[in-house]
């Protein structure tokens, strides 16, 4: 199975103190996670705090770094590491200027960029990046016609679309990626999610669910990709846990729920998920708790412990959780 972290581009306030992460931190991050043996690094896209958020820290705001910048710079400084998107909030970037900077990224890092699609969290974030479209604007539709142009610029010569959120007339887009297929994921784990999955990705990167929620849902993905012509093996199956890792279990369970990780999952409920399996579903415990965890995700098979989001208080014990999975795991 495959291991990467998730990197503290937009979860201050979210579930880091404010401030947290310095601007050298995500460079010297990449390095370490590469020199350690991890598959890839990933960000976290925002565009503004949310509500929330504001509510916990109301005199300060928390600084989010951009996303494709910031992988840009952790490609350039390593030369192995993946580097994804976990993910980036398609209804809230401009699906021409976002396939020119991926292809770009891809191109310069020599393959190693993952360009994970979501529609985003938290609708107050579209909201107030774009209120005129708001009040009318359906992002999953936007997500579905900003997947089809972009692929479309990933792959043919001149494109020409007029749709009912995007139009462009005889682009050229050059260059394309570097990797063919180019690495496209998307992100969710709703059923719409799970269609768009097998019909186009080249991977899926759901956040944690309940484990027989999840183990439905890999087998529909994988059903319903060969229904459609197309290889499931072809699609890594690559779900986003939190890591925390303690000497036991129960101290392990107390410092995830004492973590800014908890009122984040909570500002989330209304996906649906189970809050009272957040430990037991995600990689919280002791080393071999952990093991025993991993063993379990192998077999109802996931490919990939995915951007795993570290709680933390400051990035010296971020740094420490890192090194420390990478003993017990890697």
């Amino acid at each position: 199975m495959k291991f990467s972290i998730s990197l503290p581009t937009c979860f201050e306030g979210v579930m880091y103190p404010i401030p947290f992460v310095e601007p050298g931190d995500f460079v010297r991050m990449a390095q370490l996670c590469e020199k350690l043996g991890y598959d890839s690094v990933w960000g976290n896209d925002h565009i503004t705090s949310q509500h929330y958020v504001r509510e916990l820290f109301p005199d300060r705001a928390p600084n989010f770094y951009e996303l494709m910048t910031v992988l840009s710079f952790c490609a350039a400084a390593t030369s192995r590491i993946r580097v994804g998107t976990a993910l980036a909030v398609l209804p809230m970037r401009d699906p021409f200027w976002l396939a020119k900077q991926s292809a770009t990224i891809d191109q310069l890092s020599n393959g190693r960029l993952v360009l994970a699609l979501g529609i985003g969290a938290y609708r107050e974030e579209f909201a107030a990046w774009t209120p005129r479209l708001a009040a009318k604007g359906r992002r999953g539709e936007m997500m579905d016609e900003g997947i089809e142009l972009m692929r479309r610029l990933f792959t043919e010569r001149r494109v020409t679309h007029d749709g009912k959120y995007y139009a462009v007339r005889d682009l050229e887009m050059y260059p394309k990626p570097k990797r063919d297929p180019f690495a496209l994921w998307i992100g969710g784990h709703n059923m719409e999610t799970v269609e768009r999955v097998a019909r186009y990705a080249t991977g899926w990167l759901p956040g944690w669910r309940p484990w027989p929620e999840l183990e439905g849902r890999i087998r529909t993905v994988k059903a319903r990709a060969a229904e459609l012509g197309r290889d499931p093996v072809g699609i890594e199956i690559a779900p986003q846990f939190s890591l925390t890792i303690a000497k036991t279990a129960e101290e392990a369970e107390r410092r995830y729920m004492e973590s800014g990780l908890v009122a984040h999952r909570k500002s989330l409920a209304y996906t649906g998920r189970d809050l009272t399996k957040q430990v037991v579903a995600n990689l919280v415990g002791s080393p071999d708790l952990i093991l025993e965890k991993i063993d379990g995700l192998r077999k109802i098979g996931v490919d990939h412990a995915c951007a795993l989001m570290i709680p933390a208080d400051s990035m010296a014990e971020f740094e420490d959780q890192v090194e420390w999975f990478a003993k017990v795991a890697l």
